[in-house]
């Protein structure tokens, strides 16, 4: 067998499919799937699995939803493929989507194709290209103002006015997780009880409606190695909509761990914990001054950001104790979830931010 490339893996065994099935549906579809197909894995990400089809003159990108039963409107392979078709056009970061399969006798769900991007993703460790004392900085900063950019994208002139109903959306975001939590948790949380309520009193008034992401974050973006300063890619457009776009914000603000937080976070980080990247804070900062926008009631959105954060580590920590993947990143999840409801708390409690 050949080498993978550098960024993907075999497959694994219990998330592989018929392979020869899926180069009969395709040929012909796109330019270069005539010629024999093969199938790598992109390792990094615990929800939805993505592939590389390496045709030889040509590569595309699968994705599909994780194995088993997921939750009503996660892992939304529609969503995204209709997301990804149209915004291509007015956002480039976001990767051109070709096709989209609802025939799940292919490869057993449903899936869409898109281009293949090339550049780094930067997950726990900071690569050696980026090693530098100011990478660090322009990534996080080119990050925001790929937010910013996204939150300026006239939806309704790409096609995409009808992705969701910006009206009320926080607080459906509020009742939908909590539904998820209930169905998904393995354990009651005291703080999980505290924070929803916390939420749901100090709902904030709605702000313009942009699109959002819903899922952004650094190990979502990809950056051209010569400049870190570039993003080449955003992926994860499934939960995409309209909406209020401080909730990304908040989002982004979850999954930003620094030097100085509690050392729990750092074994959760999903990205290097490094001096050199900017602090929340900053960032913060940085949205502010580049979109505009009042960010008063940023602690409600950070709030909101850990409290899904906890729902999304019940969701996939069930699947493994299910047994529907056998991947054994998840086996610590348990442990983390009540870390991640005490930090909704403290940030709803003005404790930790």
């Amino acid at each position: 067998m050949s080498t993978p490339p550098a960024d993907t893996i075999e497959v694994r065994p219990d998330e592989q499919f018929d392979e020869g099935r899926l180069a009969d549906y395709l040929r012909g579809q796109l330019p270069g799937t005539d010629n024999d197909l093969t199938v790598w894995q992109f390792g990094g990400g615990a929800a939805n699995l993505t592939y590389l089809l390496d045709y030889g003159t040509h590569q595309y990108v699968l994705r599909r939803p994780p194995l088993g039963p997921v939750a009503r409107g996660a892992h939304d392979m529609e969503r995204e493929y209709a997301v990804l078709s149209r915004l291509h056009e007015a956002y480039p970061p976001a990767p051109r989507a070709f096709l989209y399969c609802d025939d799940e006798d292919v490869i057993g769900a449903d899936f869409f194709i898109m281009e293949r991007r090339e550049g780094i993703v930067v997950r726990k460790t900071l690569p050696e290209v980026f090693d530098t004392p100011d990478a660090p900085r322009q990534m996080a900063f080119a990050l925001v103002d790929a937010l910013v950019d996204l939150h300026a994208v006239d939806y309704d002139a790409v096609g995409l006015g009808d992705l969701g109903e910006p009206e009320g959306f926080i607080e459906r975001q509020v009742e939908g997780w909590w539904r998820r939590w209930n169905k998904a948790k393995t354990d009651d949380l005291d703080a999980m009880h505290g924070v929803v309520e916390w939420l749901r009193d100090h709902l904030p008034e709605s702000s313009d409606a942009t699109l959002v992401h819903n899922d952004y974050k650094l190990d979502n973006a990809m950056l051209d190695p010569d400049d870190p300063s570039h993003l080449v890619a955003v992926f994860d457009w499934d939960m995409c909509t309209l909406g209020d776009p401080l909730n990304d914000l908040g989002a982004l603000l979850t999954y930003w761990i620094q030097a100085d937080d509690p050392q729990p976070f750092h074994f959760m980080a999903m990205m290097p914990v490094d001096e050199r990247f900017p602090t929340r804070q900053e960032l913060a900062q940085r949205y502010a001054d580049r979109s505009g926008r009042d960010i008063a009631d940023l602690q409600y959105y950070h709030a909101l950001g850990l409290y899904r954060l906890t729902v999304i580590l019940a969701q996939i920590y069930i699947r493994y104790q299910r047994g529907q993947t056998q991947d054994e990143r998840f086996a610590a999840l348990g442990d983390l979830m009540p870390l991640t409801a005490q930090a909704a708390q403290q940030v709803a409690d003005g404790a930790w931010c």
